[in-house]
């Protein structure tokens, strides 16, 4: 697959915005995102917060590589994203980007091990057998390796977004994006998932990039993107 180079020297960032712009027509053109210039760096642990509206969850959509239809660039590994296919930004975000959402998003007719396996099969680059053996060292750095053979309606909703980091952590992504990855969970679990986090980015190296509305969650990682009225304020 082809990309076109990132000019910038500062060949540090995992993820990084250049001018992004993305308006919405519903009937008049609005401005939703205005000159996004943001970055995330490797092993980097960074939070958007912002008010309702501000437009955190569309720039998230973008930096997803879900949204397409927007204006200025987008870089992942100082390679630029903007401008592909349909079909490239597919693998781009199968192999490169993890997800955690507020819902767990597990499909509950299959196990644990095979919610977990799933992307790594569907990247096709290894066997069953690598893709069951990586699934579980997923599992069992998250603590949850004994609940593998039980269906995902089986366990509690804490486990529940455990297997789903897991999920996204099968491929080994550049970054892993959460949006309000907490927001379901109380107040211990989500303090787990906190520590996870914290784990993968400071011993593992892995980017993260979350949104969430928790102040005390944002306070604690390694910087928080403050958004306002579609700009980034702080």
């Amino acid at each position: 697959m082809a990309y076109a180079e990132s000019t910038s020297p500062q060949n540090n960032h995992i993820l990084r915005t250049v001018d992004v712009q993305k308006s919405f027509v519903d009937p008049v053109e609005v401005e939703v995102l205005k000159d996004i210039n943001i970055w995330v760096d490797k092993g980097e642990f960074v939070s958007i917060m912002g008010k309702s509206g501000c437009g955190k969850s569309t720039l998230l959509y973008i930096l997803s590589t879900m949204d397409t239809n927007y204006k200025g660039q987008l870089f992942l590994a100082d390679r630029l994203i903007t401008g592909l296919s349909g079909n490239e930004l597919a693998v781009v975000r199968n192999e490169h980007i993890g997800f955690v959402f507020q819902f767990h998003y597990l499909l509950p007719e299959f196990s644990v091990l095979q919610n977990v396996m799933m992307p790594g099969l569907k990247l096709g680059k290894k066997s069953k057998e690598e893709v069951e053996f990586d699934a579980m060292k997923q599992l069992r750095l998250l603590g949850v390796d004994n609940q593998a053979t039980k269906k995902a309606t089986q366990i509690s909703g804490g486990q529940k977004q455990r297997v789903a980091i897991a999920r996204a952590l099968i491929n080994e992504p550049k970054i892993i994006m959460g949006d309000e990855p907490t927001g379901n969970l109380d107040s211990k679990n989500a303090e787990i998932v906190f520590d996870i986090f914290k784990e993968l980015s400071s011993e593992l190296g892995t980017s993260l990039l979350v949104v969430t509305h928790d102040t005390d969650f944002a306070k604690r990682t390694d910087r928080i993107i403050e958004m306002a009225d579609g700009r980034v304020i702080s």
